[in-house]
This record gives structure tokens, sequence and C-alpha cells, in this order.
């Protein structure tokens, strides 16, 4: 049975890595307009290049995938290693492990050369799969954030450092407070261009 566990984490590893890898934005841009996202606006493969290329629509579309793949992993893929194992916190472990991989195939996408987009969308929809009332939460707080701001760049960035928190305040698992500090310090470190654009007054703001 304990390999069999861990032949079975082995492979939710790998699924979730491939299903994070899958380039939304750079597959749609390339299906609706036959352009390589990476060379336009920004040159992000995420749903705000795709609204400053595409549009609202194609933006949204694809938010609504890069959201699904983490919420897949940790909801679904999770499942094939959980099963068989009695004790909670692997189960929660399981479904962070594979979370972190869905977020790194996502940001080093095998399918582009091991580059990707910032991991904001896939981070959140594991986090959905994991404390869902959380995230309503910060979901409330980004919308906010980015209403006064226009800045996308600030609102990811501030409900990173705020996802940790509030599940100090909600009581949740310190393993999920952990790994929320390892997800916020990884957007950071994604966000460096931005932060030095922000510094600078080049960043760009999101028209609403």
């Amino acid at each position: 049975m304990h390999w069999e566990i861990i032949s079975n984490t082995v492979i939710v590893i790998v699924l979730s890595y491939i299903i994070g890898s899958i380039p939304t934005s750079f597959i749609a841009a390339k299906i609706l307009k036959g352009i390589d996202i990476r060379e336009y606006g920004s040159k992000n493969i995420g749903a705000t290049n795709v609204y400053r290329t595409l549009g609202l629509l194609p933006a949204l579309f694809v938010l609504a995938i890069d959201i699904g793949k983490g919420l897949i992993a940790v909801v679904f893929i999770s499942q094939l290693s959980i099963i068989g194992t009695d004790s909670v916190v692997n189960q929660e472990l399981i479904k962070i492990i594979v979370g972190i991989f869905a977020i790194i195939g996502h940001n080093w996408t095998m399918f582009l050369s091991f580059k990707g987009g910032k991991g904001v969308a896939t981070s959140a929809g594991v986090f959905f799969g994991l404390t869902p009332y959380v995230m309503f939460v910060v979901i409330i707080i980004f919308i906010i954030i980015v209403a006064i701001t226009k800045y996308v760049s600030v609102g990811s960035m501030f409900c990173a450092l705020l996802y940790p928190f509030l599940l100090l305040v909600f009581a949740e698992p310190r393993i999920y407070v952990v790994f929320g500090l390892i997800v916020f310090a990884v957007v950071i470190y994604k966000h460096i261009p931005n932060i030095k654009r922000l510094i600078s007054g080049a960043e760009n703001k999101i028209k609403i």
C-alpha cells in the first residue's frame, strides 16, 4: 500500500504539472487572431495581456481556464493519491503538492520552452480548492483594489500577501499558511518587472 500511495502521488504530480502547463492565452491568441501573445502588449501569457490584446471575452475565457487548472488539480487530480491515505495531514499535504505543481506548470510551461505566466490565476484556483470562503473574501478585495488603483499587478501582489494572513484569521491549517507564503514569494518574484515599472511610473493601467 505504501508504494501504491507513492506511485499514485508521482502520477498526480505529473498530471498536475501537465494541466498547469496548458498555455491557455497562447492557444486562444493563435486560434482567434493567429498571433503569438508573447509578442504583444506586456508579452505575458496571462489574462490581463489577453484583455489588452484580444478583448474582454477572450480574457474572461482565459482567466476561467487558468483558474480551473489549479482548481481541478486540487479538487479532482489529488483524489487519485488521497485514496488509501488515512492521515488528514497527508491528505492536505498531497493537495498542496499537486497545487504547487499546477502553479509550476503555468509559470514554467513545458509547451513554451519552460517560460510561462505569473501564476496568479492558477494559484487562485488552487486556493479556491483549498479554502473557497477565504478566496471569496480575497476576490472581493482584489476587485476593490484594481477598481481604485487600475493596476492588476498591485491587486495581485496585495492579495497574494493577504491570503496567508486571512488563513490565520479563519484558523485554517498552518500548512496552508506556509503554502500561502510560498506562493506569495513566487508571485512577488514573477512580478519583479511590474514592481520596477510601478516605481518608475511606467506600469500600464487597466481600462475598466
